[in-house]
């Protein structure tokens, strides 16, 4: 699991520093051995331990694409050619929704697994969950990464977990109420269907004994309306928001003092924000999120193109900034994820994300589930 030093305790500057001893350690390991990496970076002419410094990185390393990862496994099904170790040394199996086209499969050794864990016990640590709670998960277990590692990170931190999958709602707002669960594990939209089917079932939550409500997959958790309803449907629940993928893992955990923002966990990934257009830094404007996996050695990705849109508080390779006001100087994302690039839809000359419709949908309670029509009609999108 990850250590006990917090993040909180550094400064921008030590941050950065560990993560440039962290990336020689992680190109030391993986250009003599994974073939994907090792042929990206020798036709960009970057060798182990040529970096000068983390802005070399950026100038020299190509970016990642996930079209670029779905064709390496369509070209050496069915794994790909981006693992470091042979076969028999990885233990785990997930893959993406395959909602953009054909899932990514990806493999876990226990290294990297253990890393994974580490970085999603931060989520937990800054929701103040404790070995007192006992954590409900509201979803299935299917072949989805990050389902299995809230489970196994909670588990290894010793909190009572509580599995909820191959349940009906009806069965899961049981075990919530009659297990006495204080911390339930679901998407957004999941716990206001839970909040839903409790009322017309005539399940009092007010009987709940939920104190947080971690939710992830969309951007509901960090939309104050989303927010409002889910704490006002769930009596003194309050709602924490995260970020993952399974490409990269847990990426970040939500700001103690400052609800809807979320830090990223610079002591496992390095971040860039980016220009999606140009593909030149934001320089602290709102852009695209890139990571580099730090720790995850076993299929390791570097300056992977996330599709993901964040507002930062400050420049990603800023090293002189004050820190946030719950005492961390890990990078903070305002509103978490805004959306994804490629949701952007242009009408009228403005740029709409689903998330900022959401966001007004939301504020009515009367509304429950809703669906966005776009047409064009006469040359204009309305």
């Amino acid at each position: 699991m990850a250590s006990d030093d917090r993040p909180s305790t550094r400064s921008r500057a030590d941050l950065r520093a560990g993560q440039l001893v962290a990336l020689h350690r992680l190109l030391g390991r993986i250009v003599p051995a994974n073939p994907f990496q090792r042929r990206r970076l020798a036709a960009a002419g970057l060798e182990a331990g040529s970096l000068k410094d983390l802005q070399d990185f950026y100038t020299r390393a190509p970016f990642t694409t996930k079209p670029e990862l779905a064709r390496d496994q369509e070209e050496h099904p069915p794994f790909g050619s981006n693992l470091t170790h042979p076969l028999e040394a990885y233990t785990r199996l997930h893959q993406t929704s395959g909602t953009s086209g054909r899932p990514l499969r990806w493999l876990d050794t226990p290294e990297s697994w253990e890393w994974l864990l580490g970085n999603w016990a931060e989520v937990y640590r800054a929701a103040d969950v404790t070995r007192a709670d006992r954590v409900y998960f509201a979803f299935s277990f299917g072949p989805f990464i990050g389902f299995w590692m809230a489970f196994e990170a909670a588990e290894a931190l010793g909190l009572l977990c509580i599995p909820g999958g191959g349940q009906s709602t009806v069965g899961r707002l049981r075990g919530i109420l009659d297990l006495e669960a204080t911390v339930l594990c679901c998407t957004p939209t999941y716990a206001l269907h839970l909040a839903e089917m409790a009322t017309r079932e005539g399940m009092n939550l007010g009987h709940s004994k939920v104190r947080r409500i971690i939710v992830a997959g969309e951007p509901g958790g960090s939309i104050p309306a989303t927010r409002a309803r889910l704490e006002a449907a769930w009596p003194g629940a309050r709602v924490v928001d995260h970020h993952g993928m399974t490409e990269v893992g847990p990426v970040t955990y939500e700001c103690p003092a400052r609800p809807g923002r979320l830090h990223l966990i610079e002591t496992g990934y390095l971040a860039e924000i980016i220009d999606p257009a140009t593909g030149a830094p934001s320089r602290g404007q709102p852009g695209e999120l890139v990571l580099t996996t730090l720790g995850r050695t076993g299929s390791p990705l570097l300056r992977y193109r996330t599709g993901d849109l964040v507002r930062p508080v400050f420049a990603p390779e800023a090293e002189n900034t004050q820190p946030c006001a719950c005492g961390r100087y890990e990078l903070a994302l305002e509103g978490g994820i805004l959306g994804r690039v490629d949701d952007m839809v242009i009408v009228r000359g403005v740029n709409v994300f689903p998330g900022a419709v959401e966001a007004v949908i939301r504020r009515f309670p009367e509304v429950a589930e809703y669906q966005v029509a776009i047409r064009d009609t006469g040359g204009l999108t309305e």
